[in-house]
C-alpha cells in the first residue's frame, strides 16, 4: 500500500474543459480527458491547469500528469488555434507585442508550475505527445513512457516556436545540438530513442505504465520530504552554477537539513 492509497481520493472534475484533478493524500493526479481528440489542448485547459496549481494543498509532494485514451496529447487543438476566439493565433497576432507576450506568459503558467521545488512531478506518457503535449511532459521532473510513446516538437510545421516552457529542459536533457535538430525538424521520437538520449526516466510496456508510475511515486514518498525538496533544488540549479557555487549550495542545503532534523547548533 502506498501513502496515497491510505487516503480517500478527492476528485474535482472539469470534464467539459478536458482536465480532471484528483487528490489522494500527498499525491495529486491531473488527467487530460479529451480522448476523442487525442487530448488536444486548448486555452481553457491551460486555464484549468493554472487553477489546479493555485489550489494544490501545501502537503502535496507528488503530482502525476496522465491522459485518457491512446495518446498523451496531440498538442494544440488546431480548431481553436485557427478559429475566431480570443486565444486564436489570428487574435494573438493582432495584439501589441507586449500584450501578446503577456498572453503567452499566462499560457506558460499552466506548464511551469510543474517545476516547482516543493513537488516532484511525474508524466505518464502513452502514444503521441506532440507540441504542447511534449512540452507538458518536459515540464515534469520525470517521464515514465509506455513503449508506444512518441514525442514530437511540431510547432515548426506551423511556422511557430515552442513557447510553453519546454526548450530549456529539452536542451538540458539532451544538449543544444540534438535539441535544435528535434525542434527544427519536428520529427517523431520513439520511446526507445527517447530512453537512449535521456528524455525518458524509464520505458515500460503499455500495460504496465500505471504500475510503473505508482512504484516510482511510492519510492519518492519513501524519502524524507525536506530532503527530497532540497535535492530537487540542488539538481535543478546545478546547470547554472559553477563547481564552487554548487559546492556551496550543497553545504547550505545540508546545514538546513541538519538544523531541521536535529535542531540548530550552538
Amino acid at each position: 500500500m502506498t501513502a496515497a492509497d491510505a487516503e480517500p481520493v478527492k476528485t474535482s472534475t472539469a470534464d467539459e474543459v478536458g482536465v480532471r484533478y484528483e487528490l489522494a493524500g500527498p499525491v495529486a493526479t491531473v488527467t487530460l480527458c479529451r480522448p476523442d481528440v487525442l487530448n488536444a489542448q486548448t486555452p481553457a485547459m491551460w486555464s484549468e491547469l493554472s487553477n489546479i496549481s493555485r489550489k494544490l494543498p501545501g502537503d502535496v509532494r507528488v503530482v502525476i500528469v496522465r491522459a485518457e485514451g491512446r495518446a498523451f496529447s496531440a498538442g494544440l487543438d488546431l480548431s481553436v488555434a485557427k478559429g475566431n476566439g480570443d486565444s486564436s493565433l489570428a487574435r494573438l497576432a493582432q495584439l501589441s507585442a507586449v500584450d501578446c507576450a503577456d498572453r503567452i506568459a499566462g499560457f506558460q503558467t499552466a506548464f511551469t508550475w510543474l517545476r516547482s521545488p516543493s513537488i516532484v512531478s511525474v508524466a505518464a506518457v502513452q502514444g503521441h505527445a506532440i507540441g504542447a503535449g511534449f512540452q507538458l511532459a518536459l515540464n515534469c521532473d520525470m517521464r515514465v513512457l509506455a513503449d508506444d510513446a512518441r514525442f514530437s516538437m511540431a510547432e515548426v510545421s506551423l511556422g511557430l516556436v515552442p513557447d510553453l516552457g519546454g526548450t530549456k529542459r529539452l536542451t538540458e536533457l539532451i544538449g543544444p545540438s540534438r535539441a535544435l535538430e528535434i525542434c527544427v525538424t519536428g520529427r517523431r521520437i520513439a520511446a526507445d530513442e527517447a530512453d537512449r538520449i535521456g528524455l525518458a526516466t524509464s520505458v515500460v510496456p503499455r500495460a504496465e505504465l500505471d504500475e510503473a508510475v505508482t512504484a516510482l511515486v511510492t519510492a519518492v514518498l519513501a524519502g524524507d520530504a525536506g530532503a527530497v525538496a532540497e535535492i530537487k533544488g540542488l539538481l535543478a540549479g546545478a546547470p547554472g552554477r559553477s563547481y564552487a557555487e554548487q559546492d556551496r549550495a550543497e553545504r547550505e542545503a545540508q546545514t538546513r537539513r541538519l538544523s531541521e532534523l536535529l535542531g540548530a547548533g550552538e
